[in-house]
């Protein structure tokens, strides 16, 4: 057993690769090791990083033993943070391994940060004065330390000016600290001025958090109700008693302007982390959480796996957003993760949404969950008047997908100088592309689905795999020139319409592909807030929390798209998709519109949008999974096999199912091919386990698992807790 004392033998490392346990190495004499610190072992013919882990070591024959190399200058991995981990490993049924991995994904940052050179002022004077050197004496007043080009600056004059009263003695070298990334926030920086239910809501929260235990709270409030400012108030609570906060966000694209949201209200903006950062500030971010001085943290889901070093409050903010799911490597769902890391941790969570998962629902409903709830807009603006357009009765025009209704409605918006949103849940010119000849259609070489057109860059594209190829002028099939036609409409064959029919409008296109990435993402949101586009068409992007002043109409084209698979939450993310993308419009009180249009006028998500009977939805959603046995009444677990033939991902697929234990509280379904039955290349088939609430999942799979065959040549087998995607 490894203890915290000053030396010992041998020690168990958990490596960040697939391994189903730590591993044991020797401990060199003279070297300090305790549970949680990060060391650099050898592996193989490699040297990699590794965290010291919990529990007895194997008994190995010391000889055997290859020792810890370097024991990084680095904070320890808390203890709640190492139970973290191994919960999750469980939980997920991943490799401990590759959960470590999400931790140690900043290798240059576990020794410290090294110091800068810097100047400070001295008892000396120059032998002469001048302008320039009197406005660097007077900006180096006060004893502070600084950069040689920091100073320059500041005092607006050249590096020469500052070398030249350092060689006279003027300023001494110093050593000072790494910058830190962020300034301090200030909780009472800019105190808000809320309405009676947020000051409720708020004070709810700061309750909480002045508890210091763990609970978790639903925010649950309409589009443009100040869900954000309310947790904000929970935020400085938690700085005001010296912890730590994480924010996650569902989406990249929203971080900046949260970031200035943030910086209105507490003086400085919070650190961020997200796969877009910069590798050097992923560094410097991860060594200053670790080390405290980043106090708050606003980043995407794998945020969860920071190694904070006293955090207090943890807010997913849109909980339910799909994003918050990760399938790669480590399936997880870090909404529910968080939770947990709260409840090891002991400290509170808030979920925020102005619609909420079915399982937050229920698990306020029944005590487990605490809810705070916002039923008005902020500064009492008026939710947008919402109605369907039925499209059997008001058709397009030939060759067209808007109908007369909403272009009449988008003519007035613009005479009125105010702002339209199209929505479509499509990314491209259109879904698919065949020729009329002889009917040949365009489909993904490595994947079991149909390429999808990008005309503004001439190129077929595969959403799942990447493969991309030119759009030709002839069919590969008969070799027939120009009679190839664009089938469905994508966001970019709305704009070809909307150019059309509104030649003078400034019209935008948001979607995930956009060239430019997300920085031109961030310009094009920007200038919609500005008023600087007539007509925005966009993807699932533009229901995001983006707050669009003159924004009165938002226009659906296609509400019915979501409702047309088999997926078991298919209504419940219909119902928030529309409603949170309805809810862009009339944030500041002008009177607005939503129009949805859709062949399914009266299903019961229609109905409950236009109605603004969102309790009538959940109602009824809630009755519907409990009488299925569906999460949160249930479980659901999927188990992917795919391989290079079809034979070998069926044959093992149905090896898994014959090792299926027998329990009454569990049953399996398939295998079968799954809707997208090929992908790179490869054939996959899904088994689908459905059991009670409190059945014994994981224990369930894991003998399934080791008593069905052995994984050989090109099968791969992963496991998902709590799907959220059945394709």
């Amino acid at each position: 057993m490894i203890e915290d004392s000053p030396f010992v033998a041998a020690a168990p490392v958990l490596v960040p690769m697939p391994a189903e346990r730590p591993y044991t190495y020797a401990v060199p004499a003279g070297m300090r090791v305790v549970p949680g610190s990060i060391v650099r072992v050898p592996l193989g013919p490699r040297q990699v990083a590794g965290i010291v882990w919990d529990g007895a070591v194997e008994k190995v024959d010391a000889k055997k033993l290859r020792p810890i190399e370097q024991v990084f200058d680095c904070p320890p991995i808390d203890r709640a943070m190492r139970r973290f981990l191994d919960w999750v490993a469980q939980y997920t049924l991943s490799p401990p391994g590759m959960v470590a991995r999400m931790l140690l994904r900043a290798p240059e940052a576990f020794d410290p940060e090294p110091w800068i050179e810097g100047l400070q002022r001295t008892f000396a004077k120059p032998d002469r004065m001048t302008e320039a050197r009197t406005r660097v004496l007077e900006t180096a007043e006060g004893g502070l330390a600084w950069t040689r080009s920091g100073l320059a600056h500041a005092a607006g004059v050249s590096s020469t000016v500052v070398d030249g009263l350092r060689a006279q003695g003027v300023f001494e070298t110093v050593m000072i600290p790494p910058r830190p990334v962020v300034a301090a926030p200030d909780p009472g920086y800019a105190v808000p001025a809320l309405m009676p239910d947020q000051s409720d809501a708020a004070e709810t929260l700061r309750v909480n958090v002045a508890a210091g235990t763990f609970g978790v709270t639903l925010l649950d409030g309409v589009t443009g109700s100040g869900k954000t400012e309310v947790y904000f108030e929970a935020v400085a609570a938690a700085l005001d008693r010296g912890t730590q906060v994480l924010i996650l966000l569902p989406e990249i694209a929203l971080t900046h302007a949260f970031l200035e949201r943030f910086q209105e209200r507490f003086g400085a903006k919070p650190a961020e982390w997200h796969s877009d950062l910069p590798p050097r500030m992923r560094e410097k971010v991860w060594r200053q959480v670790t080390e405290g001085g980043v106090r708050v943290v606003a980043g995407a889901r794998s945020a969860l796996f920071l190694p904070f070093r006293e955090l207090g409050l943890i807010i997913v903010d849109e909980e339910h957003d799909p994003a918050y799911k990760q399938e790669d490597r480590v399936f997880y769902n870090a909404r529910d993760m968080a939770v947990v890391r709260g409840h090891i941790g002991g400290f509170p969570v808030v979920l925020a949404s102005a619609t909420p998962s079915v399982e937050s629902r229920v698990n306020a409903s029944q005590g487990r969950y605490s809810r705070a709830v916002l039923s008005g807009r902020f500064a009492e603006a008026a939710l947008p008047d919402l109605k369907t357009v039925d499209m059997r009765r008001a058709a397009p025009a030939r060759g067209g997908f808007l109908s007369p209704v909403l272009l009449g409605h988008m003519r007035q918006t613009l005479e009125r100088k105010e702002q339209s949103l199209l929505f479509l849940n499509r990314r491209g010119y259109a879904p698919l592309t065949l020729c009329r000849v002889c009917g040949h259609r365009f489909g993904c070489p490595v994947c079991s689905a149909w390429l999808v057109e990008h005309r503004f860059r001439g190129q077929l594209v595969c959403h799942h795999c990447g493969h991309n190829e030119r759009r030709p002028e002839a069919c590969p099939e008969c070799g027939t020139l120009d009679h190839l036609v664009a089938c469905g409409p994508g966001v970019e064959r709305i704009a070809e319409e909307v150019v059309a029919q509104f030649p003078d409008a400034r019209t935008i296109v948001l979607s995930s592909d956009l060239m430019g990435g997300v920085r031109r993402l961030r310009l094009e949101l920007e200038a919609i807030a500005n008023g600087e586009a007539d007509i925005v068409i966009g993807t699932q992007l533009v229901a995001k929390g983006h707050n669009f002043p003159n924004m009165t109409l938002v226009g659906v084209v296609d509400a019915d798209l979501g409702l047309a698979n088999g997926d078991p939450r298919a209504a419940e993310r219909t119902f928030q998709l529309l409603s949170q993308v309805t809810g862009r419009a009339g944030r500041t009180g002008k009177k607005s519109l939503g129009l949805l249009q859709t062949f399914q006028p009266d299903h019961p998500v229609m109905r409950a949008i236009v109605s603004g009977d969102a309790e009538a939805f959940y109602e009824r959603e809630i009755v519907e999974r409990e009488r299925a046995g569906l999460p949160p009444f249930g479980r659901l677990a999927g188990v992917i096999v795919s391989a290079a033939t079809r034979a070998e991902a069926e044959g093992h697929a149905r090896g898994l199912r014959r090792a299926a234990p027998q329990a009454t509280d569990l049953f399996v379904l398939g295998p079968a091919e799954a809707p997208l039955s090929l992908i790179g290349g490869r054939h996959r088939f899904r088994l689908l386990i459905q059991g009670e609430r409190r059945a014994d999942m994981q224990g369930f799979i894991r003998t399934m698992l080791a008593e069905g065959p052995k994984i050989r040549g090109s099968v791969r087998v992963q496991v998902d807790i709590d799907p959220q995607s059945f394709l």
